[in-house]
Parts: structure tokens; C-alpha cells; sequence
């Protein structure tokens, strides 16, 4: 097995930069007063500022636990704290391939094969199972955030008609992918075309046909490992208890971090609508660099326009909770990768070392 490690450059930063320029262009466009976000940010509560970024730790530890719980259902072993760093290096992927959350998944899934060689349709398994899990939390939490849209702000139709379009996109997204776990055919075929493509890009140049062996192989043990969490009701109640405790903190990290900036009139309700909206939008896999740049001016404007925040409170709401969410998650995540290909490295060296000595 050969080292995997990515090297830091100047491009590691590039993309989070340019989000965080195109931000600040939205913030002078619409004159936002940048000298009472400064006073505002020297008067932040660390205390309160602390209490947020525990609980954003926590939330992607619970994360990492509802995953977890669906690898082991499927006995594949990884600990705690490699899933954890998993979790991470998938985050700090995600930051960087503008195919947000697809991207992250994907370098679980080949994370874990590479821990357990074979393991991949499991993998798969695990990560498309959460996905439904957060696809459903994600419908609910849009519906109840609707239903109190209606009731306390229904002047404003155009973010209710919103919220409905993200629940039927949802809705779409879900029946898709459940689908596609029921016809393993429909999996197969998918594979095929894939595999040809690749080998009519190629020219015929690349030997494709172990590859093709190895997809199919793998798409057969996904399918059956889906099969297999359908009679495992326990373990599905253990991964949703998981996700739902992470969703909590997630609007735990949102609140708390008003109340650290002294602005504790924003409702739980704002919360939920904002947070709704984010999440549901930046877990969809379209392809798009939605970690800076746009959540920021997403949060800022909501906040802003429809919870009507001041300016400059919702702008540094919005730093500080991005600060956490994005910037600390991708700290970690650089460490995490880093640690990653040492293990591997060290991994290689012990394994060259006993076919040596054999």
C-alpha cells in the first residue's frame, strides 16, 4: 500500500478565500456598518462562545457515532476515534471539490475500504443509510419550519414557497436513492455505463476489466448489506437517535452563539428556519463549492431580511457560527488527513518490513 498524504499549498486555502472575498464584496455592497461588527465582536462572551464550540464538536462526534453504529451493524470495525477522523478528512474533502457532502462520503467510503480491503459495498452501505437518515431529518425539520413560518410571519409566502420546493426536492432525493437500494439491477446497469464510458474516454487503454469485477462485486455486497439494515430495525433507531442528538446541537451551536454576541431575542423558531433552509441546501449534491463564500451570505440575508436582525449582528452571528461549523471543522480535517497518511506510511514501512523479513 503506497502513502497517501496531501500536501499543503497556497491552493488548499484558495477556494475558502475566495468565498470568504466574495462574502465581504456582499457585506459592502449592502453597506453593512463593519465598525459596529468590530465593537460588537470585542464585547463576544467567551464563555457562551466556549459552550458553542463544544457542542460543534459534539455534534459531528454524534455524527460519527450514527455512521459508526451502521458500519458495526455490518461488522466492519473501525474505532472510534479512526471514524472520527474519518469524518473529519471527509469534511475537509468536502471543502475543498466543489461537490459538497458527495465528495466527503466518498472519502469514507475509501477510507474504510482501505482499512478493511473489501469493505467498500459495506461502506457504501453505511453513507448512503445516513444519507436517508439525514434526508429525513432534514424533510421534517423544513415541514415544522414551514408550519411556523405560516403562523408567526405568513406575509412572507415567498420563504414558505421555498421551504415547500426544498421538501418536494427532498422528498425526490429520498424515493430516488431508496429506489436505487431496492433495484440492484438498476445498480448494475449504472455500473456498465459507467465502466464503458471510462473505457471509450481511455481509448481502450485502460485495463478495465478487474475494475469492472471489483464495481460489480462491491454494488452486490451494498445491496445486500441494505437488505440486511431493513431487518435491523435497532440499529437504524440507534444511527436516527445519533443524527437527531447532532441535529439538536447543530441548532444548539446557531443560538448559543447570539446569546455569546448579547442578541438573546433571536427565536428557536428563526433558528430553525435558517438552519433548515442551510442545511438543505448545502447538503445537496450539485456540485457547487457551497462551504464559503455562499452560506455566509445565505445566513446574513435570512437573518437579516426575513428574522429581521440588525445588520451588523447578523453578520457577526454569522462569522462566528461559520467560524465553528467550517473553519474549525476544516482545521481538523487537515489534521486528521495529515494524520491519516502518517498511519498509512507507517503501515507501509511495518508491512515492507515482515515480507522482508519473511
Amino acid at each position: 500500500m503506497e502513502p497517501v498524504k496531501y500536501r499543503v499549498t497556497w491552493r488548499t486555502f484558495a477556494l475558502p478565500i475566495i468565498g470568504l472575498a466574495a462574502f465581504f464584496i456582499y457585506l459592502y455592497i449592502f453597506q453593512v456598518d463593519i465598525q459596529e461588527v468590530i465593537a460588537r465582536a470585542r464585547e463576544i462572551n467567551s464563555y457562551f462562545y466556549l459552550l458553542a464550540a463544544i457542542a460543534s464538536l459534539l455534534d459531528t462526534l454524534f455524527f460519527t457515532l450514527a455512521w459508526r453504529s451502521l458500519l458495526g451493524y455490518l461488522s466492519v470495525r473501525i474505532s472510534r476515534f479512526k471514524s472520527f477522523m474519518f469524518v473529519y478528512v471527509g469534511i475537509f474533502v468536502d471543502t475543498l471539490i466543489p461537490a459538497e457532502s458527495v465528495s466527503g462520503e466518498l472519502t469514507r467510503i475509501y477510507l474504510v475500504n482501505r482499512e478493511q480491503d473489501g469493505a467498500a459495498g459495506k461502506a457504501t452501505a453505511s453513507v448512503v443509510a445516513q444519507r436517508l437518515i439525514g434526508t429525513g431529518i432534514s424533510i421534517a425539520t423544513l415541514i415544522i419550519g414551514a408550519v411556523l413560518l405560516i403562523v408567526e410571519n405568513p406575509r412572507y409566502g415567498w420563504m414558505i414557497t421555498l421551504m415547500l420546493a426544498l421538501v418536494a426536492i427532498g422528498i425526490f432525493t429520498f424515493a430516488l436513492i431508496l429506489l436505487l437500494c431496492v433495484r440492484e439491477s438498476w445498480t448494475l446497469k449504472i455500473v456498465n455505463v459507467i465502466i464503458k464510458l471510462a473505457d471509450r474516454i481511455s481509448g481502450g487503454r485502460w485495463k478495465l476489466a478487474r475494475l469492472r469485477e471489483q464495481a460489480i462485486e462491491a454494488a452486490r455486497s451494498f445491496h445486500s448489506a441494505m437488505k440486511e439494515y431493513a431487518h435491523a430495525p435497532r440499529t437504524i433507531f440507534v444511527s436516527v437517535s445519533f443524527s437527531i442528538i447532532a441535529w439538536i446541537l447543530t441548532l444548539t451551536v446557531f443560538y448559543v452563539t447570539f446569546l455569546s454576541i448579547g442578541y438573546p431575542q433571536i427565536s428557536w423558531s428563526a433558528i430553525l428556519v435558517v438552519s433548515a433552509i442551510f442545511m438543505a441546501v448545502k447538503s445537496a449534491p450539485v456540485g457547487i463549492p457551497f462551504e464559503v463564500g455562499v452560506p455566509e451570505i445565505t445566513l446574513t440575508f435570512l437573518f437579516n431580511s426575513v428574522f429581521l436582525v440588525p445588520s451588523g449582528i447578523s453578520t457577526l452571528a454569522t462569522l462566528l457560527i461559520r467560524l465553528l461549523t467550517s473553519w474549525l471543522r476544516f482545521i481538523i480535517g487537515l489534521v486528521a488527513e495529515q494524520w491519516v497518511g502518517i498511519k498509512v506510511t507507517t503501515t507501509s514501512e511495518n508491512i515492507e518490513a515482515r515480507l522482508t523479513e519473511d
